[in-house]
Protein backbone atom coordinates (compact mmCIF):
# COMPACT_ATOMS: atom_id res chain seq x y z
CA UNK A 1 0.00 0.00 0.00
CA UNK A 2 1.60 3.29 -1.43
CA UNK A 3 1.17 6.43 1.22
CA UNK A 4 0.44 9.49 -0.47
CA UNK A 5 3.96 11.43 1.10
CA UNK A 6 3.01 14.73 -0.66
CA UNK A 7 -0.41 14.59 1.67
CA UNK A 8 1.61 12.74 4.68
CA UNK A 9 4.46 15.41 4.80
CA UNK A 10 1.75 18.26 4.54
CA UNK A 11 0.16 17.28 7.75
CA UNK A 12 3.15 18.02 9.79
CA UNK A 13 4.64 21.56 9.64
CA UNK A 14 8.15 20.87 10.98
CA UNK A 15 9.17 19.11 7.86
CA UNK A 16 9.26 22.04 6.03
CA UNK A 17 12.51 23.12 7.52
CA UNK A 18 15.59 22.11 6.39
CA UNK A 19 16.07 19.38 8.45
CA UNK A 20 15.44 15.80 7.80
CA UNK A 21 14.31 14.38 11.31
CA UNK A 22 15.77 10.87 12.00
CA UNK A 23 15.53 10.70 15.71
CA UNK A 24 11.95 9.55 15.98
CA UNK A 25 12.13 6.63 18.78
CA UNK A 26 12.94 9.75 21.10
CA UNK A 27 10.22 11.93 19.96
CA UNK A 28 8.16 12.05 16.40
CA UNK A 29 7.12 15.68 15.30
CA UNK A 30 3.43 16.76 15.61
CA UNK A 31 0.67 16.80 13.92
CA UNK A 32 -0.99 20.28 13.01
CA UNK A 33 -4.36 19.26 13.90
CA UNK A 34 -2.98 17.49 17.03
CA UNK A 35 -1.58 21.75 18.02
CA UNK A 36 -4.90 22.76 17.10
CA UNK A 37 -6.49 20.71 19.27
CA UNK A 38 -4.71 21.35 22.38
CA UNK A 39 -4.90 25.23 21.80
CA UNK A 40 -8.06 24.77 21.51
CA UNK A 41 -8.84 22.99 24.71
CA UNK A 42 -6.72 25.59 26.34
CA UNK A 43 -8.69 28.42 24.69
CA UNK A 44 -12.10 27.30 25.06
CA UNK A 45 -12.98 24.63 27.39
CA UNK A 46 -9.91 24.81 30.14
CA UNK A 47 -12.25 23.74 33.56
CA UNK A 48 -11.88 21.16 35.78
CA UNK A 49 -14.13 18.15 34.98
CA UNK A 50 -16.77 16.77 37.16
CA UNK A 51 -19.31 20.10 37.45
CA UNK A 52 -22.84 20.53 36.35
CA UNK A 53 -22.06 24.13 34.36
CA UNK A 54 -21.55 23.34 30.85
CA UNK A 55 -18.21 24.36 29.67
CA UNK A 56 -17.30 21.43 32.69
CA UNK A 57 -19.53 18.90 31.27
CA UNK A 58 -17.96 19.90 27.47
CA UNK A 59 -14.08 19.46 29.07
CA UNK A 60 -15.92 16.12 30.55
CA UNK A 61 -16.62 15.05 27.20
CA UNK A 62 -13.92 15.75 25.91
CA UNK A 63 -11.38 13.54 28.11
CA UNK A 64 -13.57 10.81 27.81
CA UNK A 65 -13.94 11.04 24.38
CA UNK A 66 -9.77 10.70 24.43
CA UNK A 67 -10.44 7.07 26.32
CA UNK A 68 -12.83 6.30 23.20
CA UNK A 69 -10.06 7.41 20.50
CA UNK A 70 -7.59 5.26 21.82
CA UNK A 71 -9.77 2.37 22.71
CA UNK A 72 -10.10 2.13 19.05
CA UNK A 73 -6.44 2.41 18.00
CA UNK A 74 -5.65 -0.38 20.71
CA UNK A 75 -9.06 -2.72 20.27
CA UNK A 76 -10.23 -2.71 23.89
CA UNK A 77 -12.93 -0.71 25.86
CA UNK A 78 -12.83 3.13 27.04
CA UNK A 79 -12.85 2.18 30.30
CA UNK A 80 -9.54 0.19 30.23
CA UNK A 81 -7.24 3.24 29.26
CA UNK A 82 -5.41 4.95 31.62
CA UNK A 83 -4.04 8.39 30.65
CA UNK A 84 -0.54 9.80 32.20
CA UNK A 85 1.89 12.18 31.52
CA UNK A 86 4.30 9.42 30.08
CA UNK A 87 5.44 5.44 29.94
CA UNK A 88 7.63 5.99 32.49
CA UNK A 89 5.49 7.32 34.50
CA UNK A 90 2.24 4.52 33.82
CA UNK A 91 4.68 1.72 34.28
CA UNK A 92 5.74 3.77 37.93
CA UNK A 93 2.14 4.27 38.66
CA UNK A 94 1.04 0.38 37.67
CA UNK A 95 3.95 -0.45 40.01
CA UNK A 96 2.93 1.07 42.81
CA UNK A 97 -0.83 0.11 42.24
CA UNK A 98 1.11 -3.81 42.90
CA UNK A 99 1.98 -3.52 46.00
CA UNK A 100 -0.72 -5.29 47.24
CA UNK A 101 -0.58 -7.98 44.82
CA UNK A 102 3.03 -8.79 45.34
CA UNK A 103 4.23 -10.96 48.35
CA UNK A 104 7.65 -11.44 49.51
CA UNK A 105 8.47 -14.92 47.78
CA UNK A 106 7.15 -13.35 44.60
CA UNK A 107 9.11 -13.24 41.44
CA UNK A 108 9.01 -10.93 38.65
CA UNK A 109 11.07 -11.68 35.38
CA UNK A 110 12.75 -8.75 33.84
CA UNK A 111 14.80 -8.26 30.24
CA UNK A 112 18.31 -6.32 29.73
CA UNK A 113 16.83 -5.27 26.45
CA UNK A 114 14.30 -3.05 27.65
CA UNK A 115 14.23 0.73 28.49
CA UNK A 116 14.87 0.96 31.70
CA UNK A 117 11.26 2.49 32.08
CA UNK A 118 10.08 -1.55 32.16
CA UNK A 119 12.87 -2.41 34.75
CA UNK A 120 13.44 0.47 37.15
CA UNK A 121 9.72 0.38 38.93
CA UNK A 122 10.39 -3.18 38.97
CA UNK A 123 13.51 -3.56 40.60
CA UNK A 124 11.98 -1.00 43.83
CA UNK A 125 9.95 -4.40 45.12
CA UNK A 126 13.33 -6.13 45.75
CA UNK A 127 13.49 -4.09 49.22
CA UNK A 128 9.95 -5.90 49.72
CA UNK A 129 11.53 -9.25 49.23
CA UNK A 130 10.16 -9.96 45.60
CA UNK A 131 13.33 -11.80 43.78
CA UNK A 132 13.87 -10.36 40.16
CA UNK A 133 14.47 -13.02 37.49
CA UNK A 134 16.67 -11.91 34.27
CA UNK A 135 15.82 -13.12 31.37
CA UNK A 136 18.84 -12.21 29.21
CA UNK A 137 19.35 -11.43 25.31
CA UNK A 138 22.26 -14.35 23.31
CA UNK A 139 25.23 -11.71 23.45
CA UNK A 140 25.94 -12.34 19.67
CA UNK A 141 22.22 -12.23 18.04
CA UNK A 142 20.34 -10.03 20.73
CA UNK A 143 17.73 -11.93 20.42
CA UNK A 144 15.24 -13.08 23.19
CA UNK A 145 15.00 -17.38 23.54
CA UNK A 146 11.48 -18.32 24.55
CA UNK A 147 12.78 -21.50 26.13
CA UNK A 148 14.70 -19.58 28.25
CA UNK A 149 11.46 -17.56 29.49
CA UNK A 150 9.58 -21.34 29.86
CA UNK A 151 12.80 -21.96 32.11
CA UNK A 152 12.47 -18.79 34.10
CA UNK A 153 8.84 -19.17 35.00
CA UNK A 154 7.52 -21.20 37.97
CA UNK A 155 4.86 -21.30 40.39
CA UNK A 156 6.23 -17.61 42.25
CA UNK A 157 6.21 -15.95 38.94
CA UNK A 158 3.58 -13.41 39.36
CA UNK A 159 4.40 -10.56 36.40
CA UNK A 160 6.65 -10.69 33.30
CA UNK A 161 7.50 -7.11 32.26
CA UNK A 162 9.04 -6.84 28.33
CA UNK A 163 9.60 -4.69 25.55
CA UNK A 164 7.31 -5.01 22.00
CA UNK A 165 9.67 -3.51 19.67
CA UNK A 166 13.47 -2.75 20.91
CA UNK A 167 14.23 1.14 21.55
CA UNK A 168 18.04 0.25 19.78
CA UNK A 169 17.56 -2.82 18.23
CA UNK A 170 14.24 -2.42 16.41
CA UNK A 171 13.72 -5.81 16.94
CA UNK A 172 9.34 -6.62 17.29
CA UNK A 173 8.89 -9.09 20.10
CA UNK A 174 6.16 -12.19 19.91
CA UNK A 175 3.94 -10.85 22.26
CA UNK A 176 1.05 -12.77 22.10
CA UNK A 177 3.66 -16.00 22.34
CA UNK A 178 5.37 -14.45 25.73
CA UNK A 179 1.41 -14.12 26.97
CA UNK A 180 0.80 -17.29 26.29
CA UNK A 181 3.87 -18.75 28.56
CA UNK A 182 3.39 -15.94 31.33
CA UNK A 183 -0.42 -17.07 31.68
CA UNK A 184 0.45 -20.40 31.24
CA UNK A 185 2.54 -20.31 34.42
CA UNK A 186 -0.18 -17.83 36.54
CA UNK A 187 1.80 -14.78 35.39
CA UNK A 188 0.40 -11.11 34.14
CA UNK A 189 2.38 -9.55 31.25
CA UNK A 190 3.37 -6.09 31.19
CA UNK A 191 4.32 -4.24 27.64
CA UNK A 192 6.33 -1.32 26.43
CA UNK A 193 5.41 -1.06 23.23
CA UNK A 194 6.70 3.02 22.99
CA UNK A 195 8.86 1.57 20.14
CA UNK A 196 5.99 -0.33 18.51
CA UNK A 197 3.24 1.79 18.57
CA UNK A 198 4.07 4.42 15.55
CA UNK A 199 4.95 1.69 13.29
CA UNK A 200 2.16 -0.86 13.61
CA UNK A 201 -1.20 -1.38 14.64
CA UNK A 202 -2.09 -2.71 18.02
CA UNK A 203 -4.74 -5.04 18.80
CA UNK A 204 -4.56 -5.68 22.28
CA UNK A 205 -7.33 -8.23 22.36
CA UNK A 206 -4.69 -10.74 19.82
CA UNK A 207 -1.63 -9.62 21.68
CA UNK A 208 -2.87 -11.38 25.05
CA UNK A 209 -0.93 -8.61 26.73
CA UNK A 210 -2.53 -7.44 30.72
CA UNK A 211 -1.00 -4.24 30.75
CA UNK A 212 0.34 -2.14 27.62
CA UNK A 213 1.95 1.02 27.54
CA UNK A 214 2.87 3.76 24.99
CA UNK A 215 3.97 7.34 24.57
CA UNK A 216 1.82 9.52 22.40
CA UNK A 217 4.84 11.74 21.95
CA UNK A 218 6.55 9.28 20.00
CA UNK A 219 3.05 8.36 17.66
CA UNK A 220 2.88 11.65 16.50
CA UNK A 221 1.29 13.93 19.17
CA UNK A 222 1.75 15.64 22.64
CA UNK A 223 3.91 14.57 25.76
CA UNK A 224 1.49 11.84 26.90
CA UNK A 225 0.85 8.58 27.43
CA UNK A 226 -1.93 5.73 27.32
CA UNK A 227 -2.12 2.08 28.97
CA UNK A 228 -4.43 -0.40 28.46
CA UNK A 229 -5.27 -2.61 31.36
CA UNK A 230 -7.87 -5.34 31.41
CA UNK A 231 -10.47 -4.38 32.94
CA UNK A 232 -10.25 -7.02 35.87
CA UNK A 233 -6.81 -6.71 36.11
CA UNK A 234 -7.22 -2.95 36.74
CA UNK A 235 -10.05 -3.70 39.30
CA UNK A 236 -7.74 -5.98 41.11
CA UNK A 237 -4.76 -3.38 41.71
CA UNK A 238 -4.63 -0.84 44.67
CA UNK A 239 -5.53 2.58 45.08
CA UNK A 240 -2.77 5.30 44.36
CA UNK A 241 -4.70 8.55 44.24
CA UNK A 242 -6.29 10.01 47.24
CA UNK A 243 -7.33 7.69 50.86
CA UNK A 244 -11.54 8.42 49.31
CA UNK A 245 -11.01 6.67 46.36
CA UNK A 246 -12.14 2.94 46.11
CA UNK A 247 -10.82 0.11 44.18
CA UNK A 248 -13.57 0.13 42.05
CA UNK A 249 -12.94 3.46 40.59
CA UNK A 250 -11.00 2.96 37.44
CA UNK A 251 -9.46 4.37 35.66
CA UNK A 252 -8.87 7.68 37.80
CA UNK A 253 -7.71 5.93 41.03
CA UNK A 254 -4.57 5.36 38.93
CA UNK A 255 -3.94 8.75 37.22
CA UNK A 256 -3.31 10.46 40.99
CA UNK A 257 -3.39 15.07 40.60
CA UNK A 258 -5.33 14.01 37.14
CA UNK A 259 -4.36 13.98 33.59
CA UNK A 260 -3.50 16.27 31.46
CA UNK A 261 -6.82 17.39 29.75
CA UNK A 262 -5.20 19.30 26.91
CA UNK A 263 -3.08 16.51 25.82
CA UNK A 264 -5.86 13.95 26.12
CA UNK A 265 -8.10 15.93 23.64
CA UNK A 266 -4.69 17.06 21.02
CA UNK A 267 -3.73 13.37 21.39
CA UNK A 268 -7.47 12.55 19.58
CA UNK A 269 -5.48 14.00 16.70
CA UNK A 270 -3.11 11.71 16.10
CA UNK A 271 -5.95 8.55 16.33
CA UNK A 272 -7.50 10.66 13.89
CA UNK A 273 -4.53 11.08 11.34
CA UNK A 274 -3.73 7.13 10.91
CA UNK A 275 -7.61 6.31 10.49
CA UNK A 276 -7.47 9.28 8.05
CA UNK A 277 -4.59 7.52 5.99
CA UNK A 278 -6.49 4.51 6.07
CA UNK A 279 -10.05 6.05 4.74
CA UNK A 280 -7.79 7.56 2.15
CA UNK A 281 -7.05 4.15 0.58
CA UNK A 282 -10.91 2.70 1.03
CA UNK A 283 -10.67 1.73 4.31
CA UNK A 284 -13.85 2.03 6.38
CA UNK A 285 -13.31 4.25 9.47
CA UNK A 286 -12.60 2.63 12.53
CA UNK A 287 -10.52 0.11 13.08
CA UNK A 288 -10.69 -0.93 9.73
CA UNK A 289 -8.78 2.33 8.32
CA UNK A 290 -6.58 2.32 11.45
CA UNK A 291 -5.05 -0.89 10.49
CA UNK A 292 -5.20 0.10 6.62
CA UNK A 293 -3.45 3.55 7.74
CA UNK A 294 -0.37 0.92 9.36
CA UNK A 295 -0.35 -1.32 6.66
CA UNK A 296 0.52 1.59 4.39
CA UNK A 297 3.21 2.84 7.21
CA UNK A 298 4.71 -0.42 7.65
CA UNK A 299 5.51 -0.94 3.87
CA UNK A 300 6.68 2.91 3.45
CA UNK A 301 9.01 2.31 6.60
CA UNK A 302 10.27 -0.88 5.26
CA UNK A 303 11.51 0.52 1.90
CA UNK A 304 13.11 3.42 4.47
CA UNK A 305 14.99 0.56 6.59
CA UNK A 306 15.86 -1.67 3.36
CA UNK A 307 17.34 1.69 1.32
CA UNK A 308 19.54 1.67 4.80
CA UNK A 309 20.32 -1.58 5.63
CA UNK A 310 22.07 -2.48 2.34
CA UNK A 311 24.04 0.35 2.46
CA UNK A 312 24.93 -0.64 5.80
CA UNK A 313 26.04 -4.28 4.69
CA UNK A 314 27.98 -2.67 1.77
CA UNK A 315 30.78 -1.26 4.77
CA UNK A 316 33.12 -3.92 6.66
CA UNK A 317 33.05 -1.29 8.98
CA UNK A 318 29.67 -1.86 10.62
CA UNK A 319 28.45 -3.94 12.54
CA UNK A 320 24.32 -3.84 13.05
CA UNK A 321 23.37 -4.26 16.28
CA UNK A 322 19.98 -6.39 15.88
CA UNK A 323 18.04 -7.90 13.39
CA UNK A 324 19.85 -7.84 9.45
CA UNK A 325 16.30 -8.58 8.44
CA UNK A 326 13.77 -5.61 7.15
CA UNK A 327 10.63 -8.22 7.11
CA UNK A 328 8.22 -6.10 8.48
CA UNK A 329 7.18 -8.46 11.08
CA UNK A 330 10.76 -8.71 12.12
CA UNK A 331 11.48 -5.55 12.95
CA UNK A 332 10.33 -1.28 12.91
CA UNK A 333 12.44 0.97 10.86
CA UNK A 334 14.74 1.79 14.12
CA UNK A 335 18.74 1.20 13.01
CA UNK A 336 21.59 1.17 15.57
CA UNK A 337 25.14 0.44 14.67
CA UNK A 338 28.65 1.18 15.72
CA UNK A 339 31.68 1.16 13.01
CA UNK A 340 34.88 -0.38 14.11
CA UNK A 341 35.78 0.62 17.70
CA UNK A 342 34.87 4.04 16.80
CA UNK A 343 33.32 6.75 18.91
CA UNK A 344 29.31 6.74 18.22
CA UNK A 345 29.07 10.62 19.21
CA UNK A 346 32.11 10.83 15.81
CA UNK A 347 29.88 9.31 13.61
CA UNK A 348 26.86 11.49 14.81
CA UNK A 349 28.78 14.53 15.07
CA UNK A 350 30.33 14.30 11.71
CA UNK A 351 26.88 14.32 9.90
CA UNK A 352 24.91 16.80 12.00
CA UNK A 353 26.24 19.44 9.08
CA UNK A 354 24.42 17.61 6.63
CA UNK A 355 21.33 18.73 8.78
CA UNK A 356 19.94 15.52 9.44
CA UNK A 357 18.73 14.41 13.28
CA UNK A 358 19.90 11.25 14.09
CA UNK A 359 21.57 9.92 17.38
CA UNK A 360 24.13 8.34 19.95
CA UNK A 361 24.12 7.06 23.09
CA UNK A 362 22.25 4.11 25.03
CA UNK A 363 18.84 5.85 25.14
CA UNK A 364 18.12 4.67 28.25
CA UNK A 365 18.13 0.98 27.56
CA UNK A 366 21.49 1.10 29.63
CA UNK A 367 21.80 -2.28 30.76
CA UNK A 368 21.92 -3.97 27.33
CA UNK A 369 24.80 -1.35 26.19
CA UNK A 370 26.82 -2.28 29.64
CA UNK A 371 26.66 -5.93 29.77
CA UNK A 372 27.67 -5.99 25.45
CA UNK A 373 30.35 -3.75 25.69
CA UNK A 374 28.79 -0.94 23.73
CA UNK A 375 30.16 1.79 25.92
CA UNK A 376 33.18 1.89 24.96
CA UNK A 377 32.13 2.77 21.58
CA UNK A 378 29.50 5.61 23.38
CA UNK A 379 26.89 3.77 22.72
CA UNK A 380 25.77 2.46 19.26
CA UNK A 381 24.41 5.10 16.53
CA UNK A 382 20.74 4.87 16.40
CA UNK A 383 18.81 6.47 12.89
CA UNK A 384 15.24 6.02 14.15
CA UNK A 385 12.72 6.64 10.79
CA UNK A 386 9.10 6.96 10.72
CA UNK A 387 6.69 7.01 7.85
CA UNK A 388 6.89 10.90 7.39
CA UNK A 389 10.54 10.16 5.99
CA UNK A 390 11.44 9.89 2.59
CA UNK A 391 13.99 8.17 -0.15
CA UNK A 392 15.88 11.38 -0.76
CA UNK A 393 16.11 12.30 2.99
CA UNK A 394 17.43 8.51 3.68
CA UNK A 395 20.12 8.94 0.52
CA UNK A 396 21.63 12.10 2.40
CA UNK A 397 21.69 10.02 5.59
CA UNK A 398 23.95 7.94 3.14
CA UNK A 399 25.90 10.83 1.12
CA UNK A 400 27.12 12.17 5.14
CA UNK A 401 27.82 8.91 6.38
CA UNK A 402 29.61 7.64 3.76
CA UNK A 403 33.64 9.58 4.51
CA UNK A 404 33.31 7.99 8.11
CA UNK A 405 32.44 4.42 7.47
Amino acid sequence: MTLDLDFVRSQFPALRSEWAYMDNAGGSQVLARVAARVSDYLLTSNVQTGASYEPSRISTARVAQSREAFARFMNCDPGEIVEGASTTILIRFLSEAMVGRLQPGDEIILTNVDHEANIGPWLKHEARGVKIRWWRCDPETFELDLEDLKGLMNERTKLVCVTHASNILGTINPIREIADIAHAGGAELCVDAVAYAPHRAIDVRALGADYYIFSIYKVFGPHHAVMFGKRDKLLELDNIYHYFFDKSRVPHKLEPGNINYECAWGSIGAVDYVEELGQRVGAAPGRAAIEAGFAGIADQEQALTERLMDFLASRNSVRVIGRKSCAIADRVSTVSFTVRQDSSRAVVEAVDGAKVGIRHGDFYAKRIVEEHGLTQTDGVVRVSMVHYNTPAEVDRLIAALEPVL
